[in-house]
């Protein structure tokens, strides 16, 4: 089979030759044509987060056998000695505490990828429902699954930086939805000895920088997220579209209900623009916060991965981006990413507290009229009123 000559080569298939390279092919990626539209975005739902029946100490995740290791003071960690396969329900609740706490944990000598399929699932499941991505690679008639596949060597990787310096790109993952990702679990199947690093940045870190009259300024702004760029790359590349595009308005000051902490909540991704605000106020504060984000490069950890390490994020308080160091080599680069939904984002313990699926059913039906809403109009409704 021939490699299908698309614009991006996030949707290329891999050929038999490159198949018959892959350690487990079961996980091979497909793109399933009889998926396009035929998954719906996942209905609101009050978010029982396990985090908050975790034990601080996390007494149940502790034995002399497991080792703990921090990857810097603020943020990260790295575990030896926990099966994530095997863990009880304490230990799960534990874990989710552990995660939340730390931003990202990454555990190492894991059996995870040599579980079934419908054992790993339910144990993303524990923590939320399943994220379906709508135009990625999964494993066939497995769409729970977010693939990445990629080999070094190939034609297609030459022209990687053709348009671009660099493709460092730091995201909270799937920020459009109305109800987010929280706990996301990624699991490496092939990598090579080095390179294709991934990097991570305490948002809380970030948040608490700004000075008291910025935090100010912005905590009761709201963006808006959409997922019509990455329909509209799906739908020219030739991959599927399982659902149809998403925009959803989220605070872009954050609050962590578990933690009690606030973070920022913008993403160069799918951060469309700020609400209330003329475009050129938009595009210059979101600018800044954009590249104070990208700028925080002592708030952040780089993880190195290999065949046996599965990391732990909380997707709500820590950005992530690839490490694009590996597309010269020869190696290929498979893993498989389990997405659990979280809470509506919020912007304080109040509207936590509010918040209510009846409630969040009625403002989804507003949110275009919102959007569409002109500065002045905006303001009348949402602030001065």
């Amino acid at each position: 089979m021939r490699l299908q000559t698309i614009e991006n080569k996030e949707y290329l298939p891999p050929s038999n030759e490159v198949l018959s390279e892959v350690k487990y092919p079961k996980w091979a990626p497909t793109w399933e044509k009889d998926q396009d539209h035929q998954f719906d975005h996942i209905e609101v739902f009050k978010h029982a987060d396990r985090g908050f029946f975790g034990d601080f100490r996390f007494k149940s995740l502790k034995n002399s056998d497991v080792k703990f290791k921090h990857v810097s003071p603020k943020l990260g960690l790295e575990v030896d000695g926990i099966q994530l396969s095997s863990l009880n329900n304490q230990q799960k609740d534990d874990l989710a505490l552990l995660v939340e706490t730390y931003g990202v944990v990454a555990f190492r000598n894991q059996d995870f990828k040599d579980q079934g399929f419908e054992e790993i699932k339910d144990w993303g499941r524990y923590f939320g429902p399943l994220h379906i991505h709508p135009t990625r690679g999964a494993p066939k008639n497995q769409p729970e699954f977010h693939l990445v596949f990629a080999k070094g060597g190939l034609e297609v990787n030459k022209d990687l930086f053709k348009d671009r310096l660099h493709k460092v790109s730091w995201h909270s993952d799937v920020s459009y939805e109305t109800q987010t990702p929280g706990i996301t679990a990624f699991t490496m199947l092939q990598t090579g000895p080095s390179g294709g690093d991934t990097q991570f940045l305490d948002m809380f870190e970030v948040y608490d920088r700004l000075s008291p009259l910025m935090k100010s300024r912005i905590k009761d702004l709201k963006a808006l997220h959409s997922s019509k760029a990455q329909a509209e790359e799906a739908s020219k590349s030739g991959s599927i579209e399982r659902k149809n595009p998403i925009e959803s308005i989220h605070p872009i000051v954050r609050y962590h209900p578990v933690l009690k902490r606030k973070c920022l909540f913008v993403n160069r991704g799918f951060t469309r623009r700020i609400l209330g605000l003329k475009t050129e106020e938009s595009n210059k504060l979101l600018a800044f916060l954009l590249k104070h984000i990208e700028s925080c490069l002592d708030a952040h950890i780089r993880l190195s991965w290999d065949e046996n390490t599965v990391v732990v994020w909380d997707n709500r308080r820590v950005q992530h981006t690839a490490t694009h160091d590996w597309p010269d080599t020869n190696c290929i680069r498979h893993a498989f990413r389990v997405t659990t939904i979280a809470e509506r984002p919020i912007g304080s313990q109040e509207e936590y507290e509010k918040w209510s699926p009846h409630l969040e059913k009625e403002s989804i039906k507003h949110t275009e009229y919102i959007a569409n809403l002109s500065p002045e109009e905006y303001f009348e409704q949402f602030i001065q009123s």
